[in-house]
């Protein structure tokens, strides 16, 4: 559909526009004014992430021609069993030898393509009216845009209320992998320590001795990494190549466009030993939580100096003296989160395919291809119930 196509929804028009056509418009810098990615955030995406994405914003309008919400939307074409293991991708992987594209599917997303996804509104107030348009206007835009899924990605849980109207006409809602978060009410490191179990103290314990007896690593904290990108991205791809679910692969001018738009929320946090750089995690900071994003590491050293636990502890003491609340960290890796105490923030898909006939077969296969069904650390999560 070309941009600036209008499409009458109930009580109001729906308009597709480039980032162009909303780059001037009020509502773009009220939407996710109270997010920690604002949108700023979903402009740099587009501007680093064009390759594997087509974006464009959905202006939502009521009868009255106020506008109610500016929301994102991007193509992308996916393999459905990411993150899927044993038999089943067996199964798959044969059937895709003589068809290649099996069960890879263009989709059609709302949110954001790099974190939860947000409904764009104006005010909190229009949360169920927005949603009710955008259930009313996907369905035929998908159609016009040859699209097979409709998909809102990782909505946090909060929103099932308002996105009642996607789950019970249509769409499917399935869990995806959960954040997870730990509440820093502790006066430092070693008082939060002491709340872990006994065999959870000894073992950081341990690993923290055995990093002390090696070369001395020095922590610093930055705003913008763009002199030191050639050194931290392969880290952040050798993180990203070892991990089982992957959907965006960040660019180098993700990273360095962070830091130079977002400096007030956006810290790099660097590890050196001999002046080498052999670990950093990007954060943001926001509201009084840390969002610990992404992770690089240097394997050829890594595992031996248990480094993911030493950087971890790091970010936590600071976020710790600078009176943050709340410590969030991004999908996977969950053993380790178990045992630190951390609870799951639960994310949501609402899925729905564009036959009739494939939705209702789909609906029902979806408990099978969705992704926290394959991690059975995550039933062990004191507040699993609410995934």
């Amino acid at each position: 559909m070309k941009s600036g196509s209008t499409i009458p929804i109930p009580d109001g028009l729906a308009r597709i526009l480039t980032r162009a056509e909303v780059e001037n418009r009020e509502a773009r810098r009220t939407a996710f004014r109270d997010r920690c990615k604002d949108h700023r955030f979903y402009e740099i995406i587009e501007e680093t992430l064009r390759d594997k994405f087509q974006y464009s914003y959905l202006l939502l309008e009521d009868s009255q021609g106020r506008v109610r919400a500016i929301q994102p939307l991007f193509f992308v074409r996916q393999n459905l069993l990411e993150g899927v293991a044993g038999r089943l991708r067996s199964i798959v992987e044969q059937v895709r030898r003589v068809y290649p594209r099996f069960l890879t599917m263009k989709i059609l997303m709302v949110g954001c393509a790099a974190g939860e996804g947000h409904l764009g509104v104006c005010a909190k107030s229009d949360e169920e009216w927005v949603a009710q348009a955008l259930h009313a206007y996907l369905k035929p835009y998908a159609r016009k845009s040859k699209t097979s899924l409709v998909v809102l990605k990782d909505f946090p849980s909060n929103y099932r209320h308002a996105l009642r109207s996607f789950s019970s006409n249509g769409y499917a809602r399935v869990p995806s992998m959960p954040m997870t978060r730990l509440l820093l009410n502790y006066r430092g490191f070693d008082e939060y320590l002491a709340t872990l179990g006994k065999a959870t103290r000894k073992n950081l314990r341990r690993k923290f001795r055995k990093a002390e007896k090696a070369a001395p690593i020095k922590c610093e904290v930055l705003h913008d990494i763009t002199p030191l990108i050639e050194e931290i991205y392969p880290l952040y791809l050798q993180v990203y190549e070892r991990s089982r679910l992957k959907f965006e692969r960040l660019s180098r001018e993700y990273f360095c466009r962070l830091g130079q738009a977002m400096p007030e929320r956006t810290r790099f946090f660097l590890w050196r030993q001999d002046g080498r750089i052999i670990a950093f995690s990007l954060c943001m900071v926001h509201n009084g939580t840390i969002y610990d994003d992404y992770l690089g590491l240097d394997y050829r050293i890594a595992l031996d100096l248990h480094l993911y636990f030493y950087t971890l502890r790091d970010i936590i003491t600071w976020a710790l003296n600078q009176g943050l609340r709340f410590y969030c960290s991004s999908p996977l890796n969950y053993e380790p989160k178990l045992h630190l105490g951390c609870e799951l923030v639960p994310l949501d898909l609402y899925v729905m395919h564009m036959v009739p006939l494939f939705n209702r077969i789909f609906r029902r296969a979806l408990k099978f291809l969705e992704p926290t069904r394959h991690d059975p650390v995550l039933r062990r999560f004191p507040n699993a119930h609410r995934i």
